[in-house]
This record gives structure tokens, C-alpha cells and sequence, in this order.
């Protein structure tokens, strides 16, 4: 019996669906509709980089564009409706999926303790009793606000101090949770006095919660697939969730043609080939992304999906750099069809763009190029300025090089 396949074009459209951006990115995004939002996505990154603005506010943004950063601080230091910590990196994720963490609190905890001992030595075990003792003795406090001036740093790892890697592994294993951030600095408190009081699930019940919750998101996914989403199941552990769902009946296999035609098998649930015929296109519309946008946090994924080579320069030397330290790709409808090199100057109240590079083959029209604007000027206004400024020569030639 053959398998039920499901052709390019509507696995984008199922995949662009699963990730919130088959739609237009209108209505409420504060509040409830925000935690809706966060809760149909898993997780939201967070990241440092603000060329434009930071990574977790243009996710949002990107599916809803009456979003504004206040919005997200409000929902998680005030209403507690979500918490940060780790999937595959740090990210806000809805608090009812709390309990499931205590198997991350756990795992984290054993992984890391190894780890820390051989970049720091002892020195963090010892200071741990410390820095619970001072935080629940004197309150929240942030990293700068605990430890020794003359405590031992390391080279790396933005110069750690033990007081520093101490909180980290709190945070990490469960003891202690990060009340807020200000500015971007992660405000630490006791994990009671930030987190409600849950029965964790027995490891089984959170493994077969994790694969489900993954592929549910994903629509269609390998086991490694599936173990990556939320970083907390081990590939085995997918793999054999997988095997045992597909003697129960709870998913089949589907075969996926790639962007290139090629064919690979996933797992998804009985039914969604035939269902996707009733998933709309995407409105032919343009939208930045985030570089740390959940459509591209697989890159593989992506260019097999929909042919986009995408890897960030952040970490790669000026002169070999093809493109820019931190270029934003584009989407329209469901293509993604080039990448943007822009920065945010405040003071001047202008978004800066340095460089468009459309994709091999797609061509600049009149027309696209008005989308591309108006949504330069939309991101200008999340980055808090009022009017885009284009550098000399911005609209470049595709970069063929692979």
C-alpha cells in the first residue's frame, strides 16, 4: 500500500499554517491573544541580537502587527502567564506547559553540572547554597548584584564568575526562575515564588506530551524532527514514541517532496494530506522575519521545504561574510525571496537599509517592491522610528554563490 503523499506546494501551505504565518498577521496581540498566540507556536526565542529589534518581539510581530514589545513583559512579569527557559535555546514559553519542564529542570541539571565542573572547576558548587541563601534573604537580583569583585573569572562565556555560572545552573535545573528581565538583563527569584506549585508528569507522560505537542506544531515531521522541537526528548526517545503511535493509529507515514521534488518520509496525522486541499494560500503578501524565526530554526528543514540557504553571520569574520551580521529574511505568500541587511539608527528615528538580495529567479517589479516598502515602513515603527532610508545602490543582484 502506497503511502499518502503530500506535494511542495501544500506542505509549505501546512507548514506556514502550523508557524501562524498563513494568515494575515491582524488582530489583538496583547493579553490572552498574545498567550494564543505563544501557546499555537510552543515558544517564542529570545535573543540579544537588536540590530532592528530583538528576535522574540519580530517573531510576534511578524504574525501580528498591532504587537508591541510591553505587551510580552506584561504577560510574563505581571501575569505570570509564561516563563523563560530552555528548548533548543532560551525562549518564552506558556506556563501551563510547566509541569512537563521538571524532566528539562532534571536533565538540564545533570548535563550541566558536568559540563560547568569542567569549564569552572568547584567553584560554582560551592557558591550555590550562597546565592539561594541571598536571594531568598534579600530578593530578586540580577547577575552584576551577586558575587565577589574578586571571585575567579574564566575567559569565554562572556567572562563568568562562579556567582554568575551558580545562577545560571539554578535557573537551568529548576530552583530558581527569571522574574523579568530589565532591559534585557534576566531578573532571578526563587522558583516559588515566581512558578505555581505543580505535580510533575512521570517521564513517560511528558515524553508522549513533548512528541505530541511537536509533531501537532510541526504538521509533519521526522522522529529527529520531533526530538528537536522542544530540546527535552531524546532521539530515541522520539524515535520509539514514533513507532509505538504508528501501530496505535495516532499518525501514518507521508511521503514530502521537497522544494527540489525529492521525496522524504515523516510521520503526521492520519488524514493531513488529504486535509491540506482545505488550507488556504497564504495572502501574497511581504514579511521580515526574525533570523530565530520558528519557520527557520531548522535551517535544513527550511531549504528542503522551500529552497532557502540560510545561515546567520553573526559569528562569522567581516570579509567572509556573503551577506551582512544579522539579514533578515522575506516572505512572500508562501516563497521566500530574499534577505535584508538593515539596521535600526534611533537617534536618527530611521530604519536603515543597507542591501536587499532578492533569491535566484525572482524578479523586482514595481509592485513587489511597493509590498516590500510598505512593510519597511510597518517594521520601521516596531523599531520605535518613523521613516526608512535606503543606502545607495540597496537593491542588489541575487547571490548565486551556493
Amino acid at each position: 500500500m502506497s503511502r499518502p503523499r503530500i506535494a511542495n506546494p501544500a506542505a509549505r501551505r501546512i507548514f506556514l499554517d502550523r508557524h501562524a504565518l498563513g494568515e494575515p498577521p491582524v488582530g489583538a496581540a496583547r493579553g490572552e491573544e498574545l498567550l494564543n498566540l505563544i501557546r499555537r507556536l510552543g515558544f517564542v526565542q529570545v535573543d540579544s541580537i537588536n540590530t532592528v529589534e530583538r528576535a522574540h518581539h519580530m517573531i510576534l510581530w511578524s504574525r501580528r502587527q498591532t504587537y508591541r514589545p510591553k505587551a510580552l513583559g506584561l504577560l510574563h512579569a505581571r501575569d505570570r502567564d509564561v516563563f523563560e527557559h530552555w528548548t533548543h535555546d532560551a525562549s518564552i514559553i506558556p506556563m501551563e506547559f510547566l509541569p512537563y519542564w521538571h524532566l528539562r529542570f532534571a536533565r538540564d541539571a545533570e548535563r550541566l553540572r558536568a559540563r560547568y565542573r569542567g569549564w569552572q572547576g568547584p567553584e560554582f558548587e560551592v557558591v550555590l547554597e550562597d546565592v539561594i541563601r541571598h536571594i531568598a534573604e534579600q530578593g530578586p537580583v540580577g547577575s552584576g548584584e551577586i558575587g565577589e569583585r574578586d571571585e575567579p573569572r574564566r575567559a569565554g562565556w562572556w567572562d563568568w564568575h562562579p556567582s554568575k555560572t551558580a545562577l545560571e545552573f539554578l535557573w537551568r535545573s529548576g530552583r530558581l526562575a527569571i522574574a523579568r528581565r530589565d532591559g534585557f538583563a534576566k531578573i532571578y527569584d526563587l522558583a516559588e515564588r515566581v512558578y505555581p506549585d505543580v505535580e510533575p508528569p512521570s517521564v513517560q507522560a511528558t515524553i508522549a506530551w513533548a512528541c505530541n505537542a511537536a509533531l501537532d506544531r510541526l504538521g509533519f515531521a521526522t522522529s529527529g524532527e520531533i526530538a528537536a522541537f522542544w530540546g527535552m526528548v531524546r532521539p530515541e526517545e522520539a524515535k520509539a514514541w514514533a513507532a509505538t503511535a504508528l501501530k496505535r493509529g495516532e499518525v501514518e507515514p507521508v511521503e514530502v517532496e521537497g522544494a527540489d521534488g525529492t521525496l522524504r518520509r515523516h510521520v503526521a496525522r492520519p488524514g493531513l494530506a488529504e486535509a491540506a486541499a482545505d488550507i488556504s494560500p497564504p495572502p501574497n503578501r511581504v514579511r521580515i522575519l526574525s533570523p530565530f524565526d520558528p519557520m527557520l530554526r531548522d535551517r535544513a528543514r527550511a531549504q528542503r521545504l522551500f529552497g532557502f540557504h540560510y545561515r546567520i553571520e553573526v559569528f562569522v569574520p567581516e570579509p567572509r561574510r556573503r551577506y551582512g551580521y544579522c539579514v533578515f529574511p522575506v516572505l512572500e505568500g508562501d516563497r521566500l525571496i530574499g534577505r535584508l541587511d538593515a539596521r535600526a539608527r534611533r537617534a536618527e528615528g530611521a530604519l536603515h537599509v543597507t542591501a536587499f538580495w532578492p533569491e535566484p529567479g525572482v524578479t523586482m517589479p514595481n509592485r513587489r517592491l511597493g509590498r516590500l516598502d510598505a512593510e519597511l515602513l510597518r517594521l520601521a515603527r516596531l523599531a520605535r522610528c518613523d521613516r526608512v532610508v535606503h543606502a545607495p545602490g540597496w537593491l542588489r543582484e541575487p547571490n548565486l554563490a551556493p
